[in-house]
């Protein structure tokens, strides 16, 4: 399962990327059926001004209409960075079956860190979660672009 893990959060590494080069924060999705990658997406909430524009409910959207239907049972959902509340919770919505994440985000995650939504017993459904699959890739991605953006602040200084 690590090296099928491993695979398919390079895949979502390579959609952060893309968020990346539209100067947003890099963080990437793709959700997995039956070893196919059947939705994708990297965050857009600069290029489309929408705060729920995060890689997570784009690639929900875009496996729910590869599907037919909202339900994503037998789903796994890989994302660069921890989910945030309302991620993990169109998570639990969506019915996956497991969530795999690079790195914890300590300040908003919420599949462990902060809360642990995906898991909570008082829920109607609950994820399977392994956290820090390609986590040090994932957290220098991050770290870079915060960073970069800081970089002519500093420098004006």
């Amino acid at each position: 399962m690590e090296d099928i893990d491993q695979y398919f959060m390079k895949a979502a590494i390579d959609q952060a990327y893309i968020a990346l080069e539209n100067e947003d924060v890099p963080v990437g999705a793709v959700i997995v059926k039956e070893n196919k990658i059947i939705g994708k997406g990297y965050n857009q909430r600069h290029h489309l001004n929408d705060p729920t524009a995060h890689a997570e409910i784009i690639a929900l959207t875009a496996a729910a209409e590869y599907v037919g239907h909202w339900r994503l049972h037998g789903c796994t959902i890989y994302v660069t960075l921890e989910p945030c509340p309302m991620c993990a919770g169109a998570l639990v919505l969506a019915r996956m079956d497991r969530l795999v994440f690079g790195c914890t985000d300590p300040k908003t995650g919420a599949c462990g860190s902060l809360y642990n939504i995906v898991q909570d017993q008082r829920l109607n459904h609950r994820l399977e979660v392994t956290k820090d699959v390609l986590g040090q890739d994932c957290a220098t991605l991050l770290q870079d672009f915060f960073r970069n953006k800081r970089k002519p602040i500093e420098d004006s200084a």
